[in-house]
C-alpha cells in the first residue's frame, strides 16, 4: 500500500481547532500516522479530539496511547487552549469522517453525508453512495433519486463529510481489519483520554 501520511486534508479546521491541528500533525506525521481531525466540543468541560489513523487506516487502543503519549506535552508547551481540557485521541470510527482524496476513493460504494460551505445546484447537503473522484470533484449517487441521478461535488467545496453506519459498511469494515503486530485488532472506535 502506498504510504499517505502526506496526502493533504481537503476538509479542514477553522479558528482554534485549525490552530491545534497545524501544532499536532507534524508530531503525528512524524510518529507514522495521519490526522483526520480536530474537534473541540463541550463534553465533560471541555474535551479536545484528536482523530488519526495509520496509513492503512487501522488504529487500535495502543496507537491511541503512543499517539497520546506525544502530543499530551507538546500540546502543555504550546498551550493553545485558554482552559482545562481533556484530551481524548481516537479512530476515525466505521462512521468515519472523509477528509482526504484517497477517503473517497477508497469507501466508493458506501453512503455518506456531505455538506458544503456554500449551496450547489440549490443545495448544501447530499446523501448517497460514493461513486468515485473524476478530476476535482467527487461522484454520488444519490440516494433519494430513482432515476440513477448523479451529483458531481467539488472537492473544495466540502466543508463536511462523513461515512454513514450501514450493514454494508459494517462488514466491509470487519472484512478490512487485519491483526496487528504489538496490538489488538481495531475495534473501529479505539479511544485513549488524558486530562490537562
Amino acid at each position: 500500500m502506498t504510504d499517505t501520511r502526506d496526502e493533504p486534508r481537503i476538509v479542514t479546521e477553522r479558528g482554534t481547532e485549525a490552530r491545534i491541528a497545524n501544532i499536532v500533525e507534524p508530531a503525528i506525521r512524524g510518529l507514522g500516522y495521519r490526522l483526520v481531525r480536530v474537534k473541540l466540543s463541550a463534553m465533560n468541560g471541555t474535551t479536545l479530539q484528536i482523530m488519526a489513523e495509520r496509513p492503512d487506516g487501522a488504529m487500535n487502543v495502543d496507537d491511541c496511547e503512543a499517539v497520546s503519549r506525544d502530543l499530551s506535552p507538546l500540546l502543555d508547551v504550546e498551550d493553545p487552549i485558554d482552559r482545562e481540557y481533556h484530551l481524548e485521541v481516537s479512530s476515525p470510527g466505521i462512521d468515519r469522517p472523509l477528509v482526504r482524496r484517497s477517503d473517497f476513493e477508497t469507501w466508493g460504494g458506501h453512503l455518506a453525508k456531505i455538506e458544503l460551505e456554500q449551496m450547489l445546484d440549490g443545495r448544501k447537503r447530499f446523501r448517497g453512495k460514493l461513486a468515485g473522484v473524476e478530476g476535482d470533484s467527487v461522484r454520488i449517487a444519490l440516494e433519494k433519486a430513482d432515476d440513477g441521478t448523479f451529483a458531481m461535488v467539488p472537492l473544495a467545496a466540502i466543508a463536511e463529510a462523513k461515512l454513514v453506519l450501514t450493514d454494508d459498511l459494517l462488514k466491509e469494515s470487519l472484512r478490512r481489519q487485519k491483526p496487528v503486530a504489538g496490538g489488538d485488532e481495531t475495534d473501529g472506535g479505539a479511544t485513549r483520554a488524558d486530562d490537562h
